[in-house]
């Protein structure tokens, strides 16, 4: 059974065909992440929704095992009905019944609109849910902004899951670069021949 599961998370991971559609590209690209990490870790995963998203765990394991939903549209579910004080299974239910129509009017129906607090709260959970699992994520310009003493922005080639360009790697400081002036200069009882 174990087998079967994980045959199927793995099929659903590089189904072409899955997009969650939320409606901000950024989301869409580290939901697409979170399946490949919860197919690899599969408990850490299910804690997370179960902890932090307050989804019972049964409903976890039904929607996973049963319904063979992808993992992160149960914590899309899960986290989309704690925004909005409802219990996880009606979201669910919800996307179930409409997922044709994307995360993004699903939200709307639930009462998050594009940019509203509401969706911004999700889309900031997403941070601190990685850094519980000690994964790192590349935030956008919105969360640079909310988070200024976190790593890189993303650039928007570069996809979460290692796919696309590249990220540019930092040279070594030129002159006149501020990185070359916040440099010590060596002592001279430092400076030996080489």
């Amino acid at each position: 059974m174990a087998l079967a599961v994980a045959a199927q998370a793995a099929a659903q991971v590089a189904s072409p065909g899955w997009t969650p559609r939320t409606g901000d590209a950024w989301v869409d690209a580290w939901l697409g992440d979170m399946n490949a990490y919860a197919h690899r870790y599969r408990d850490p995963f299910i804690d997370e929704v179960v902890r932090y998203q307050g989804a019972p765990r049964p409903l976890v394991d039904e929607l996973l095992v049963r319904r063979r939903w992808a993992p992160a549209d149960v914590y899309y579910a899960c986290a989309i009905a704690r925004e909005v004080g409802r219990p996880c299974d009606a979201v669910a239910d919800d996307w179930q019944q409409h997922r044709d129509q994307g995360w993004g009017m699903v939200a709307q129906r639930q009462g998050i609109r594009p940019g509203s607090p509401e969706f911004r709260r999700l889309k900031r959970g997403l941070v601190p849910t990685y850094d519980r699992w000690a994964r790192p994520i590349l935030l956008d310009a919105e969360l640079q902004r909310i988070y200024p003493n976190r790593g890189k922005v993303a650039d928007p080639g570069v996809r979460p899951s290692g796919e696309g360009p590249a990220a540019p790697k930092a040279g070594p400081p030129r002159s006149g670069d501020a990185r070359a002036a916040r440099t010590k200069p060596r002592d001279k009882a430092d400076a030996t021949p080489r």
